[in-house]
C-alpha cells in the first residue's frame, strides 16, 4: 500500500499540465491550421482576463496569447519553443512576468513577522540580498514558493506566483492583522503600479549594462539594488527561473514597454522576446519546481528537495507554521522525495505513473517533456524514499505502455548563476 503522503499526490486535482506541451500544441496548430482561425482562438477577447501593460507589444511582435492564471500571456512568439529555449541558453531571453505579484513589507518588525510565515532565515540575510523560500501551512505543506529580498532591516521585497496571489495575500493579511493587534510594527504595499521583466541568459548582464551606470559585475546571484535603468527607478534582483544568469526587473508600468524595447535593441536582436512555453522547458531543465505541479499544499519543503532553503537557525528554533512536521522530517527523513528522470518512449506527462522494475506503483510524474538542450526526455516526480537514488531504474507509464526510465540527479542542465569566484 502506498504511504498516505504519496497517495495525496496521486489524488491531487489541482496540478496543471505542462506549458511546454501547450506551446508545442500551439506550434502544431500554427503549422497545420489557418492563421486567422488560430488568432481568433488564442487572442481571446475574454473580458475577464487581465492584461499586462505589454499586451499590445506582445501581439505586435507575434505573441500567441493564452489564458494563464487569470491573465492573457504569450505562450510563444514567431519562433518555436525549441528555438526559444536554445536561444536563451546561447544568447538570452526577455520574459514579461508582470502577472506575478510583487509586494513590500515595511516596519521595524517586518523581519520577525515574515519569519512566522516562511522557512528562511530572513534575519540572517545581509541587506540587499535575498533567497528562495516557502510559505508553509500548519501541516508543513507549501502555500507558495517566493523569492524574498531583505532590502534593509525594515523593508522586505518579495514576489509571489500569479496563480497563488489571492490566497497568498489573504494568508499574509490574516496573520498581519493578528501580529499588529499584539503591537507588531509591520505594513505592506502591493506593487500593482509596477511591471516585472525577466532578462535571462549569457547576454543578460552585458545587454543591461548598456542601460545603467551601476556596475552590474558587483551584483551577485541573489543580490538586490534600487537603481536607474533606462531612465526609470527599478528594483533589480539578480535571479531568474531558467538556471541561467539574469535579472528580474521591477519597473514602473509606464516605463515597461520602453525598457523592453531598449533591452531588445541593445542586444542587437540576440535577446528575444520569449513566452511561457520556453520558460517552462527552461525551468524544467534547471530542475526548478512549478507550483501547482511539483509543489502543493500537501507537499513539504523537505519532500520537494528544498531542505537547503530552511535556514540553520530556523532548523534549531522553528517558529514558522508547520515547523513541528518539517523538523521531524529533517530528523527522520520524508516518506516521499522529488527526483528527476530520463526516459525512453514519448515524453512523460504530469500524472504519468512511475513503477519499479516489477511493475509496482512507486510514484507519479509531476512535470515532464522533451529537453531542447539535451535532446532527450526529462521529467520530475515523487517516489517513495529508498527508491530515490540516482541510477535507480524505473518504468514510466504513458498511455498504458510502460517505458524505461532512470532516476538522475538535478538539475538536468548545469546552472550558470553569477556568484563570487
Amino acid at each position: 500500500m502506498l504511504p498516505s503522503r504519496l497517495y495525496q499526490i496521486l489524488s491531487a486535482k489541482k496540478m496543471r499540465g505542462s506549458l511546454w506541451q501547450l506551446g508545442q500544441s500551439i506550434t502544431r496548430r500554427l503549422a497545420q491550421a489557418d492563421k486567422n482561425s488560430v488568432a481568433r482562438r488564442f487572442y481571446s477577447a475574454d473580458s475577464e482576463l487581465k492584461k499586462t501593460v505589454l499586451y499590445d507589444f506582445h501581439v505586435a511582435n507575434g505573441g500567441k496569447m493564452v489564458p494563464f492564471a487569470g491573465w492573457s500571456m504569450p505562450i510563444q512568439y514567431k519562433d518555436s519553443i525549441m528555438d526559444s529555449t536554445l536561444n536563451c541558453r546561447e544568447n538570452g531571453s526577455l520574459f514579461d512576468v508582470s502577472h506575478m505579484c510583487g509586494l513590500s513589507l515595511k516596519g521595524k518588525d517586518s523581519v520577525p513577522f515574515l519569519e512566522k510565515l516562511v522557512i528562511a532565515d530572513v534575519a540572517g540575510l545581509a541587506h540587499g540580498t535575498g533567497t528562495l523560500t516557502v510559505f508553509t501551512n500548519e501541516k508543513g505543506g507549501t502555500i507558495d514558493d517566493s523569492v524574498i529580498t531583505k532590502v534593509n532591516g525594515e523593508h522586505i521585497y518579495l514576489v509571489v506566483n500569479a496563480g497563488c496571489r489571492d490566497k497568498d495575500l489573504a494568508h499574509i493579511e490574516e496573520h498581519m492583522k493578528a501580529f499588529k493587534a499584539k503591537g507588531g510594527d509591520v505594513s505592506w504595499h502591493i506593487h500593482d503600479e509596477r511591471s516585472l521583466l525577466a532578462l535571462q541568459g549569457p547576454l543578460a548582464a552585458p545587454t543591461l549594462q548598456h542601460l545603467t551606470k551601476e556596475d552590474l559585475s558587483k551584483i551577485y546571484f541573489g543580490g538586490f539594488r534600487i537603481l536607474d535603468i533606462n531612465g526609470a527607478s527599478c528594483f533589480l534582483t539578480r535571479t531568474g527561473y531558467t538556471g541561467e544568469d539574469g535579472f528580474e526587473i521591477s519597473v514602473p508600468s509606464e516605463h515597461a514597454v520602453d525598457l523592453a524595447k531598449a533591452i531588445l535593441e541593445k542586444s542587437e536582436g540576440k535577446v528575444r522576446l520569449t513566452g511561457l512555453g520556453a520558460r517552462d522547458s527552461l525551468r524544467l531543465e534547471a530542475g526548478l519546481c512549478l507550483y501547482g505541479n511539483d509543489m502543493e499544499q500537501h507537499i513539504t519543503p523537505v519532500e520537494a528537495g528544498l531542505t537547503w532553503a530552511i535556514g540553520k537557525r530556523r532548523r534549531a528554533e522553528g517558529g514558522f507554521l508547520g515547523a513541528e512536521v518539517i523538523l521531524k522530517q529533517l530528523a527522520d527523513g520524508p516518506s516521499i522525495r522529488r527526483v528527476g528522470f530520463f526516459s525512453s518512449g514519448p515524453p512523460p506527462r504530469s500524472h504519468s505513473e512511475i513503477q519499479d522494475e516489477k511493475g509496482t506503483n512507486i510514484g507519479e510524474v509531476t512535470s515532464g517533456g522533451f529537453s531542447p538542450c539535451l535532446k532527450r526526455n526529462i521529467a520530475m516526480g515523487y517516489v517513495k524514499s529508498g527508491l530515490h537514488k540516482a541510477g535507480t531504474k524505473v518504468k514510466i507509464v504513458i498511455r498504458g505502455k510502460a517505458n524505461d526510465g532512470v532516476i538522475t540527479k538535478l538539475p538536468f542542465v548545469p546552472s550558470k548563476y553569477y556568484k563570487p569566484s
